[in-house]
């Protein structure tokens, strides 16, 4: 089976790293991608989250589009809530003016954070509430006629920045359907809904002028390594650090020995099944599991995150799964 691979960069920053590092590593993962004809590669909006230098979303792909030529750059997503809609107009509007035809605009409902930092955005958990009213007023406003008298997304307008409904529940699926957009499920994360919410988005699809056709990207997860326990040992180190930032406080922090007692805990086994959607292990290994999951989540696009604890090892594991021919359609 073929099918269209793409990148999910979180921007991750390592033990050893700077939030610089990272950034400057976003730029070669993205080249990388590029060379190796990944079909697009998309950020995410995170707030107040230590690892993860991603929150500035449309900044970040001001930089890597500069430094890149022809790969297609995205969010995945941008968290609407936390934003006005012509705000995420302008800035949209601005990058594709200056990279056309580059430029894509996932959009999800959560907060992308906790509650606190969600004040500190002076957002209310309220705002979640308009998201498909805000979605159709963002693409109003990168399309011909605003949706609000005497107001213009300037730039934005006419630049038809093309939109893509994130989630991973039926209401995103639903929501998608309805507005005949894309859909994509973070089933790179969150596994638990990713059949019932992309049966229910293909049996709903409403076509639509920007998508005629129904279109999934399902998230996966990828450890390409030179053997099997190496790629099972930095799972299992992706899995560890995971229970420190879910559990872990500025005022506790968790141990290593604490993370693998909590680990081998049923409150652990629900931390592993979050990373359910894991291809890990040789590049010929990783390749068969993807052609696997293509079928499986029944995706026309994979959104593959690489996971490593540098850049280095995420870049490794993107020339490993190539040497092998992964399963890429440009």
């Amino acid at each position: 089976m073929t099918i269209s691979l793409s990148l999910l960069d979180l921007a991750s920053v390592g033990q050893d790293e700077t939030v610089g590092e990272s950034l400057h590593g976003s730029v070669l993962l993205a080249r990388k991608a590029e060379e190796l004809g990944y079909r697009r590669v998309w950020y995410a909006e995170h707030h107040n989250i230590p690892t993860i230098a991603s929150s500035a979303t449309s900044v970040l792909m001001a930089h890597v589009a500069a430094h890149t030529e022809r790969i297609r750059l995205g969010s995945g997503g941008v968290m609407l809530p936390n934003h006005a809609p012509l705000l995420i107009a302008e800035q949209f509007g601005t990058l594709a003016s200056l990279h056309p035809g580059r430029i894509d605009l996932g959009l999800g409902r959560a907060p992308g954070t906790d509650q606190n930092t969600l004040r500190a955005l002076r957002r209310s958990p309220a705002s979640a509430d308009t998201f498909p009213q805000d979605v159709q007023e963002l693409q109003a406003f990168l399309g011909d006629e605003s949706r609000i008298p005497d107001v213009r997304a300037i730039p934005g307008e006419g630049t038809h920045v093309p939109l893509y409904i994130l989630g991973s529940s039926l209401f995103g699926a639903k929501l998608a359907a309805a507005l005949g957009l894309p859909y994509g499920f973070a089933s790179h994360f969150a596994p638990q809904a990713m059949e019932d919410a992309i049966a229910i988005y293909r049996r709903q699809f409403q076509p639509s002028e920007q998508c005629p056709e129904a279109h999934v990207i399902a998230g996966v997860n990828v450890i390409a390594a030179e053997t099997d326990e190496a790629a099972q040992q930095q799972l299992h180190r992706t899995q560890r650090q995971r229970v420190k930032l879910l559990l872990g406080r500025q005022d506790r922090q968790i141990s290593d020995e604490q993370a693998e007692e909590i680990l081998a805990s049923p409150q652990g086994e629900q931390i592993k099944q979050m990373s359910k959607y894991t291809g890990a292990g040789t590049p010929d290994k990783v390749r068969d599991y993807l052609d696997w999951f293509a079928g499986h989540a029944d995706a026309d696009e994979l959104m593959v995150v690489h996971i490593g604890g540098s850049v280095e090892g995420r870049l490794r594991s993107m020339d490993l799964l190539g040497e092998v021919g992964s399963p890429v359609a440009t």
